[in-house]
């Protein structure tokens, strides 16, 4: 069978996409329902617009939040961390293979883990992202192994205490470039909220909402002024500066991109129009089997290397 070379060997075409004149709230609960991160924002002819993403959904619930008064925040009685946080995790240890670790986020469909000590103290999370870096790492430095532990992010600026509330998480989320927040208490792990986390607890597609929801939106709906966020479109809040790659685009230069940019998805495009999309998952995927099927790891790694053009990495 023959190795992937460019976007168009692993782009996945059957996208669920987005009209910019769909109401915000329907784009949310969209991305809500079908579990994703984003989706592309394409016109009645399949042009590509844009993209509608987890971050573009918080900025909205923050900039109506920020518009509330005093009054109407109290009545709001938010949730707190604890009270959102998924605290069933997959864990990684700081000693764990690196391309073990990736193959575990692959098969378990997240983007990243916590990386923890025998005392589940917090060490740090090892990320799609992050997997960038081993791959990079090891297709320039021909590395055949290397430890999670070299590899994780241990910033405490993405940590949070399990009594912070819902709208100063959303902050947290929209002044870092982080998907998930460990929960600490103390030095150890004790939970994780996620992006979606607090979508799902800001947006309910049951019928039966909390009471505190059910005045958030009382408030937006009700009491924001015309053009002032309740009723605005999804072409509002859209990022329409995200990156972009042709068809033509070789994996490495690919992965260059996700290592050095934040991009977690890359729409393809020619002429113009929505053709697929790569995201980090479909990239690592298609990397991973090729290291795992191959009888010797070093050859699959010096295969990516080969892709190279003249441009140096982005480190």
């Amino acid at each position: 069978m023959q190795q992937p070379r460019i976007a168009s060997d692993i782009m996945v075409t059957k996208l669920v996409t987005l009209r910019p004149d769909i109401p915000i709230f329907d784009g949310i609960a969209r991305l809500l329902r079908f579990n994703l991160t984003g989706a592309p924002v394409i016109d009645g002819e399949g042009r590509w617009l844009g993209l509608f993403t987890e971050r573009c959904c918080l900025s909205v619930l923050a900039a109506t939040a920020r518009r509330a008064d005093e009054e109407a925040r109290k009545s709001w009685k938010l949730p707190r961390a604890k009270d959102v946080m998924a605290t069933s995790l997959v864990t990684l240890t700081p000693d764990m293979d690196a391309f073990d670790a990736i193959g575990l986020l692959l098969d378990r469909h997240i983007s990243g883990a916590p990386v923890i000590s025998e005392e589940r103290r917090f060490l740090g999370v090892f990320s799609e992202k992050t997997s960038m870096n081993v791959l990079l790492g090891s297709a320039y430095d021909q590395l055949p192994t290397s430890r999670v532990e070299a590899f994780l992010d241990p910033d405490r600026g993405r940590t949070i205490t399990e009594e912070r509330d819902l709208l100063s998480v959303t902050q947290t989320f929209l002044d870092t470039v982080y998907r998930r927040l460990p929960v600490l208490r103390g030095e150890k792990l004790v939970g994780q909220v996620s992006r979606r986390d607090v979508l799902r607890a800001t947006y309910s597609l049951s019928a039966a909402k909390p009471s505190w929801l059910k005045a958030w939106r009382d408030w937006i709906l009700e009491k924001t002024p015309p053009g002032a966020g309740a009723g605005e479109i999804v072409a509002t809040y859209m990022d329409r500066e995200a990156r972009t790659i042709g068809e033509d685009m070789d994996l490495l230069g690919i992965a260059q991109i996700f290592n050095g940019t934040q991009a977690r998805r890359l729409p393809v495009i020619t002429d113009g129009k929505l053709a697929g999309q790569i995201s980090r998952r479909d990239l690592l995927h298609a990397i991973h089997e090729m290291i795992r099927i191959s009888p010797k790891r070093e050859q699959s790694l010096l295969y990516l290397r080969s892709l190279e053009h003249d441009d140096p990495p982005i480190r």
